[in-house]
């Protein structure tokens, strides 16, 4: 299962929507700096209509989502990368996760006090994102100095490195992430070998207060982060409350609806935030259905017929045969897979099909 680790500075409410996302309680939630030490783990629903939809249609009376690891990570302060606070126990953690979902705090509480004195989100996410390129830094230049002896030998994978890495290092030392260095297929190859902190994709949380969750996105604190985040990032941003979150974690769907609408909001921004975190780690969702259930899974864009299958079993990759695919929006228009075999809408491809996001599946394999 992939996994996306929620960063950020202490008492940027990080423990606070880890617990409104998983729907849990397992992170304690306080106004002090490393409230959160040892990571708190839990695996969330990727929201998504379609799969009703579907069970609608099959009847088979249970659904189920895919699913994303959420890990809530310790606060890092300025000095992480030198070990400061819970720094290297921090680094450690972010570089196990396939993605970074950095809490960026846009509210004012005096309950819960900001550790460097006043709110100022821009230098918060530079405080964060310095220290992770300090870590990647030194990182690379260790590994720079490893592979010069092996490229003196004639190693082409070190010398393949090394002029990798001449690129990398300047970039690095600028204050720049790994992530934003214009690279070609190879040397993504070999950037993902270096293992780096900021070669991770990040989506930025901007965690506002609760009446400032409908207007998000003119908020004077919020527009700058979004800015920055378009110009000198290219990521993601997202406006979420995560006292609301927490709020609506205690409701019914029903209840949580109204309580949104009285709000003058039309969606969760948790629920943005998962859709957003599953969008930016390149991932599409398919669909297959039996008797039993109807059920979503999940595969890199890209992926090909048989890679989709062995996501269920292996040995549905080993002896693939064919898939039958038909698209969600057409089976939903057609009402039935009967109706849908009759009007050909209901395909049988090959090894060389590329996945689209809502194909409902059925794969023929050999055993």
């Amino acid at each position: 299962m992939l996994k996306a680790g929620i960063v950020g500075l202490p008492n940027a409410g990080k423990s606070t929507l880890f617990n409104a996302v998983t729907r849990t309680h397992k992170a304690a939630v306080a106004s002090y700096p490393f409230c959160t030490i040892e990571p708190n783990v839990g695996v969330v629903a990727v929201p998504d209509e379609r799969l009703a939809r579907l069970e609608q249609i099959f009847k088979t009376g249970t659904a189920i989502p895919t699913a994303i690891e959420f890990i809530d990570i310790a606060g890092l302060v300025k000095g992480a990368s030198r070990g400061e606070g819970l720094g290297n126990q921090f680094l450690a953690n972010i570089r196990e996760v396939d993605a970074i979902v950095h809490v960026v705090r846009c509210f004012a509480d005096d309950d819960a006090a900001h550790p460097m004195g006043a709110l100022d989100p821009i230098r918060d996410i530079e405080v964060v994102t310095t220290e992770l390129v300090l870590a990647d830094l030194d990182a690379a230049q260790k590994r720079a100095e490893k592979q010069q002896k092996k490229a003196k030998t004639g190693d082409k994978e070190a010398q393949a490195e090394l002029a990798l890495l001449g690129r990398l290092l300047p970039h690095l030392n600028s204050g720049q992430p790994a992530v934003t260095l214009p690279v070609h297929e190879d040397e993504a190859r070999l950037l993902r070998l270096f293992q780096l902190l900021t070669a991770k994709p990040v989506i930025y949380a901007v965690n506002v207060a609760e009446g400032d969750l409908a207007g998000a996105a003119a908020h004077p604190l919020v527009q700058p982060v979004a800015a920055w985040v378009r110009d000198r990032h290219d990521a993601a941003c997202v406006p979420v409350s995560a006292k609301i979150e927490a709020e609506l974690g205690d409701l019914a769907p029903a209840e949580a609806r109204e309580f949104l609408a009285d709000l003058g909001v039309a969606e969760s921004g948790g629920a943005a935030l998962i859709r957003a975190t599953y969008a930016l780690l390149g991932l599409i969702t398919f669909f297959t259905h039996n008797e039993k259930e109807v059920r979503a899974w999940t595969v890199h864009r890209g992926a090909k017929a048989p890679q989709a299958a062995g996501v269920i079993h292996t040995d549905f990759e080993k002896g693939f045969i064919k898939a039958e695919i038909i698209a969600h929006d057409d089976l939903v228009k057609l009402g039935s897979v009967h109706h849908a075999r009759e009007t050909g809408h209901y395909r049988l491809e090959g090894r060389d099909y590329i996945m689209r996001d809502g194909d409902v599946a059925l794969f023929r394999f050999s055993a």
